[in-house]
């Protein structure tokens, strides 16, 4: 079985993660996206806020040492978010939902929330599996898909 891991994101990881993030088929399923994914400028900004603020838990996701994503807990009006981004040519192994125990365990808040294009089924298998509950939806205009769409929230207790 391939080890999951989780250690910071290096300066070395940010061409693999701008690229992983710019993916059409990932960035359609995400909904939620910056405006421009292909916008280098934009991401590094993103990036540099992320990965040097107070009160932001921001980790590479490893598989045997190899980068396959990212995953991040946020404060967001109040509430503890978390997000996670992992490479289209690794979903389906299971990869998302290992790294977020990891980082379940490593973040001690809760409740903790989450949200998902309600149509993202995947992900919200992962999210339910870890033991979050749907707790609502929302709709919010969606950037990769240039329309307002539902969302799903969840929460963990």
């Amino acid at each position: 079985m391939a080890a999951i891991a989780l250690r910071p994101v290096e300066d070395a990881d940010l061409d693999a993660l701008f690229e992983q993030q710019r993916d059409p088929e990932a960035v359609r399923m995400a909904a939620f996206t910056h405006k421009d994914p292909d916008d280098r400028e934009a991401f590094d900004a993103h990036m540099a806020k992320v990965r040097f603020s107070d009160g932001i838990t921001h980790h590479a996701v490893t598989r045997d040492g190899v980068l396959v994503g990212s995953i991040a807990a946020f404060v967001m009006e109040g509430d503890t978010e978390i997000t996670y981004w992992i490479d289209r040519a690794v979903w389906g192994q299971g990869i998302a939902g290992q790294a977020l125990a990891l980082l379940l365990d490593a973040v001690e808040v809760r409740p903790l929330h989450a949200r998902a294009a309600s149509d993202n089924a995947g992900s919200l298998r992962v999210l339910q599996r870890a033991g979050f509950t749907v707790v609502g939806t929302d709709t919010g205009y969606a950037n990769a898909r240039g329309a307002e769409i539902e969302e799903t929230i969840l929460r963990l207790d």
